[in-house]
């Protein structure tokens, strides 16, 4: 990994669909160049998926929330297939603090919200907020030194 593999990496977090054309641009390498360490960095796990952000909203999901969840360590065997398997999770994490998961969810209604929270709390106490914007949304870190 070196500094060409970082300002790579950082064209790819801002725009996972750059072409080589275009990331070459930006590195003044070949776009075998840029073609060969981008295959290196995903074999080693650097690059672990390509995303695409897409609008929730457009797509009918009005409801964000964040829900925190105490769940006892013996129960995580059960949980992670359940969570996993809930196609409204976008994101669930093991996290220190009074609750022990923070799963964040998108659904089209307040009420589909409440029943999929009802059904969590088979596994403990719940404590959710509703999500009323995003002012700074899920993105990258700064991996070359400049700043965003």
């Amino acid at each position: 990994m070196d500094q060409m593999d970082l300002k790579i990496l950082q064209i790819l977090q801002e725009n996972s669909r750059a072409s080589l054309k275009e990331i070459a641009g930006e590195t003044y390498l070949s776009s075998p160049a840029i073609s060969n360490r981008i295959t290196k960095l995903e074999k080693e796990g650097y690059i672990e998926k390509y995303l695409t952000q897409v609008n929730l909203k457009k797509l009918g999901y009005h409801i964000q929330a964040f829900i925190q969840l105490d769940l006892q360590p013996r129960q995580k065997k059960e949980f992670y297939p359940y969570i996993d398997a809930i196609p409204n999770v976008i994101e669930c994490n093991c996290v220190t603090g009074e609750f022990s998961m923070l799963i964040k969810v998108a659904y089209p209604t307040t009420t589909e919200l409440d029943d999929f929270i009802n059904d969590l709390q088979q596994f403990g106490k719940t404590y959710t907020q509703i999500i009323f914007s995003t002012p700074v949304s899920a993105r990258g870190v700064t991996l070359d030194g400049e700043e965003n």
